[in-house]
């Protein structure tokens, strides 16, 4: 079932976001990744930035030519409850909640909305779980003109769920939605809300397999609610002629046949990624590789789990933690972990008592706090970030775990720092801005937030950061470029370009620091979805000469 795993949110709502225990989730995942600098961003949506009406800004057919004029996608709201008073912001507000439609089924939508525009992600909640859920039915209320039952935890999971699944699986059920409309111009002129609203009708049938009635009668009535009783016909047509192709097992899938550009085309559909992407990884890694990899990030992501060991706690309190919460896990190859799938980034850079640290691009911070406890109270982390929002978020982790004494945070673009410092340390990590193409599993909307010009603009940017890190590298440090990037223009050649650039750097094996598997034959770490089951990582140890 697509997002069967556990939903870090969800998790977090279970065990406490205030556990002793749980130090931090999935180490190093969340990675850099927006525009040109591959940088991950937090949504912090402005409510008022986004408009009140569902329309992309076309034009559509109302059910009859002598209807009136209305305002784009609300119609009627029947079946309200009586009027509950809500506080906000010190005054006293009435809200009309709707009882008739799915309510997490609305979330899902109005988000699916906003992530096409560009105003959010994919992640439902961020660490302050309540406050974002409130402003999902805000966005609710203003876009479909009428609120919604709050949300619970299990409501949270789901809209998750199908959210994350209808993003990733979006070009395989826009062009079924296409294939099943009578006309080309119907599914090209569709109103971005009643798009949503066939997509996640389509995702909740072809890959959660949720009841037929269910998908289809709750959609519906979604559709008839949010916009008009003719979209909701449209819906229901749809929906059920969907129904019989998936019983009599012909769905109009495209045939794998032609050139290799064609061939490309129809796994890009059938497997929901970017042709680029696909045509890449036949050219570096072979079709059936490259299937294998399409699959994992299409399957449910898995997260690991790290015990807070600074306050003296064990893997064995969390396992009997997480037992108590009925919550399947497994032992990691790491003491420190339990999976819910890590990197091993750290391991390479060894961080020893009584080292200097510094973390070149250190937020979110999970490298950094995994670092930091590694030194045992004796030593020294720097934190460097250009974003300085994320930045003090890390902080703030870091106090909760009690390792703020052995952090320092630097707010600094590190092209200019290594410049302006005359500061050098023991050990350095670049964990530079990337693709992401590891992670395409646990990130649902990155394959469609990539271009492949990107890749040109970030190899650029990640030379221009290798070069400033050399800087901070004592005689005899160490220096660990890490990815979480599967392609090697952007891992083994950027380290091959470096050392012609830095003869002063020698390359060192990770061989001994990690798991011999992951160790290649250049002695690089290289984590592989499709032969590790994990996320796709790489790093290179490098070893600045004495003289």
């Amino acid at each position: 079932m697509e997002g069967g795993a556990l939903a870090l949110p969800h998790f977090r709502s279970r065990v406490g976001v205030g556990s002793p225990i749980l130090l931090s989730a999935d180490p190093g995942a969340a990675r850099r990744s927006s525009g040109a600098s591959g940088r991950s961003r937090v949504s912090r949506v402005n409510p008022g930035a986004y408009p009140r009406s569902a329309g992309r800004g076309r034009t559509w057919k109302r059910d009859s030519p002598e209807a009136p004029p209305r305002r784009s996608g609300i119609t009627r709201v029947p079946n309200r409850s009586p009027e509950m008073p809500t506080e906000r912001a010190g005054r006293t507000k009435v809200s009309n909640v709707n009882l008739e439609v799915s309510h997490h089924r609305a979330v899902a939508a109005v988000r699916l909305l906003r992530i096409e525009k560009g105003k959010a992600f994919v992640d439902l909640l961020n660490e302050k779980g309540n406050s974002s859920g409130e402003n999902e039915m805000s966005y609710v209320e203003r876009t479909l003109g009428f609120s919604i039952r709050c949300l619970d935890n299990r409501d949270i999971r789901l809209v998750t769920v199908i959210v994350a699944g209808t993003v990733r699986w979006k070009r395989y059920l826009d062009y079924l939605i296409m294939s099943l409309c009578n006309e080309e111009k119907v599914f090209r002129e569709m109103e971005p809300l009643l798009l949503q609203i066939l997509r996640i009708g389509f995702f909740e049938i072809l890959k959660l397999n949720v009841p037929a009635y269910a998908a289809v009668d709750e959609n519906v009535r979604l559709a008839k609610v949010a916009l008009r009783p003719g979209a909701g016909n449209l819906v229901n047509a749809i929906l059920r002629k969907l129904l019989l192709l998936k019983e009599a097992n012909s769905l109009p899938l495209p045939k794998i046949e032609g050139d290799d550009r064609a061939q490309a085309r129809a796994l890009s559909i059938i497997y929901s990624h970017p042709v680029w992407m696909v045509r890449r990884w036949i050219r570096f890694l072979g079709k059936e590789e490259a299937l294998k990899l399409m699959k994992w990030n299409n399957s449910d992501p898995h997260f690991s789990i790290r015990v807070n060991t600074a306050n003296g706690y064990t893997r064995a309190d969390l396992i009997d933690r997480l037992e108590s919460l009925q919550v399947h896990y497994e032992k990691s190859t790491m003491d420190e972990f339990v999976r819910i799938q890590e990197g091993l980034v750290v391991s390479v850079v060894d961080p020893q008592p009584g080292e200097t640290i510094i973390d070149c691009c250190a937020a979110p911070g999970g490298k950094t706090l995994f670092m930091a406890a590694r030194l045992s109270g004796q030593g020294k982390i720097w934190a460097l970030d250009i974003n300085k929002g994320r930045l003090r978020i890390l902080m703030e982790a870091a106090k909760l775990h009690n390792l703020d004494a052995m952090i320092s945070d630097i707010h600094a673009d590190l092209r200019l720092y290594a410049k302006e410092t005359i500061a050098t340390f023991d050990k350095v990590l670049l964990d530079a801005p990337c693709s992401g193409l590891g992670v395409l599993s646990k990130r649902a909307d990155l394959r469609w937030n990539r271009q492949f010009e990107d890749l040109e603009e970030l190899m650029c940017l990640q030379d221009e950061l290798l070069d400033s890190a050399s800087m901070l590298v004592k005689p005899g440090g160490i220096l660990v470029y890490s990815t979480c990037s599967i392609d090697p223009e952007e891992n083994e050649h950027r380290i091959t370009a470096f050392v012609q650039r830095h003869p002063d750097f020698v390359l060192q094996s990770v061989h001994g620091y990690v798991p011999a598997e992951f160790v290649t034959d250049e002695g690089f770490y290289s984590s592989s979805p499709t032969k590790h089951s994990i996320d796709g990582a790489f790093a290179a140890r490098l070893v600045r000469s004495v003289l």
